[in-house]
């Protein structure tokens, strides 16, 4: 979507409507996050697959690199979310008045500074899987609002991978990307 400001007008959508003019964005993705994202053809469809992702019948996998090393091999953070009205676009665990938000993670790797994991947020709050690694000491390395921005040269989390079942044919749709960091 295109942002706020001159300098953020060129987006994603544009440039696939260029080429495709009844694309329509289904799902997003925060601006800094890189990886799959889904465009419907037409709007019976993008009403389909947004209903998919809004009922939560979608797996959404991420991969990410965390600053510091996690002890656990796996676990899940259960922490509501909900918006940090001072500091908007910051969103913050509130307990008092966040939604329910849960992640699970899996280590992949770990080297002697930073953690590489594998994020499956079951919510889908703005910046969840943020805030969550934030909040347990892990911010994801390279994030201007919620950990350190010159611990990378950019965020380093990737939208890997989405799989659900195709809403006409019913067939399971397994999207994966290749590139990361």
């Amino acid at each position: 979507m295109p942002g706020r400001g001159a300098d953020k007008q060129g987006c994603l959508s544009l440039g696939i409507q260029a080429h495709y003019p009844d694309a329509l964005i289904v799902h997003r993705l925060d601006m800094a996050t890189s990886g799959l994202i889904v465009f419907a053809r037409g709007i019976d469809m993008q009403r389909q697959l947004s209903a998919l992702f809004r009922e939560r019948q979608v797996q959404k996998d991420y991969v990410a690199i965390v600053h510091g090393v996690l002890e656990k091999d796996n676990g899940e953070i259960n922490f509501p979310v909900g918006a940090d009205w001072p500091n908007r676009p910051r969103q913050k665990v509130d307990f008092e008045h966040g939604k329910p938000s849960l992640t699970h993670y899996q280590v992949l790797a770990r080297n002697s500074d930073s953690t590489r994991v594998a994020l499956q947020p079951v919510t889908g709050r703005t910046h969840q899987l943020r805030v969550h690694m934030a909040a347990i000491g892990h911010p994801v390395l390279g994030d201007a609002l919620y950990g350190d921005v010159l611990s990378a040269s950019r965020l380093m989390l990737h939208a890997q991978s989405l799989s659900f079942l195709h809403p006409v044919s019913r067939l399971p749709l397994n999207l994966l990307s290749t590139a990361a960091f």
